[in-house]
């Protein structure tokens, strides 16, 4: 058990049953694909609700008095999902910074989690959004710097689309960075969107970070991000989200 902002105690039990939320949700799955080595890297965890409503409906119902336990319980509901799909690569799992007020007690849920319904702690990523403005960025180098000791993955989602990215980057380097959609959507028709691509892709190289480029709709798009030396895929050219299961994978022939 442990203790909430308001000094309530929340356990991974108490987050799969919903406690304190007024509104129910589940989870979609999207592979994040190796096309070198011809498999499945990733599977992200996606927030949909019960009758399969979109993330943004979801998010929407999200504030300052339910933030942390929402927080909480996407974990627990992403690793129970993923245990009973027998999911054998990574997981990746979406969080809210601005909800981790103590890594180290916000992340003993996620760890009681995998211990319940038996899911390698070190098969788990956690994707910070470069989307969602964060006021105090020492304490989410913090969090990223203790989830990485305690043998978890991290990642900045939407690199190049906020607020944190480069300057983050600057002082702490997560072991993932996830290329904004938006840089990628017709990058084989735009001269400028291949040269920013281009230098975020040296940076990480150079930094020793792994990038994956999501939101790949197409072959062309796909073929010119693999000659900037790109391996990691995301995107509705290999599969669609799968509500509460795996998707059929395309174009990954072995």
């Amino acid at each position: 058990m442990r203790e909430t902002q308001n000094h309530e105690t929340i356990g991974c039990a108490e987050c799969t049953k919903g406690v304190g939320l007024e509104f129910d949700f589940t989870m979609a799955f999207q592979p994040i694909v190796n096309t070198t080595s011809k498999e499945v890297f990733a599977q992200e965890a996606l927030v949909r609700g019960m009758n399969e409503e979109p993330a943004g409906e979801i998010l929407g119902r999200i504030n300052d008095g339910n933030r942390y336990r929402f927080d909480q319980a996407c974990r627990v509901e992403a690793v129970q999902l993923a245990a009973k799909l027998n999911i054998q690569s990574f997981i990746s799992i979406n969080f809210l910074p601005n909800a981790v007020y103590n890594p180290e007690s916000c992340i003993r849920t996620t760890i009681e989690a995998a211990e319940t319904f038996g899911f390698p702690t070190n098969r788990i990523i956690f994707e910070v959004t470069e989307g969602e403005q964060v006021t105090d960025h020492v304490h989410l180098r913090e969090v990223l710097q203790y989830y990485r000791k305690r043998g978890f993955l991290t990642a900045i989602d939407d690199f190049g689309a906020g607020y944190a990215g480069l300057n983050l980057l600057a002082d702490f380097q997560t072991d993932l960075v996830k290329l904004d959609m938006g840089l990628i959507r017709n990058i084989d028709q735009i001269k400028s969107r291949q040269a920013i691509v281009k230098g975020m892709t040296q940076v990480c190289n150079d930094l020793g970070i792994k990038v994956i480029a999501e939101g790949v709709e197409t072959y062309e798009e796909l073929s010119i991000l693999q000659s900037f030396g790109i391996e990691l895929f995301q995107g509705f050219y290999f599969a669609k989200p799968k509500f509460q299961g795996l998707a059929t994978i395309n174009n990954l022939q072995k």
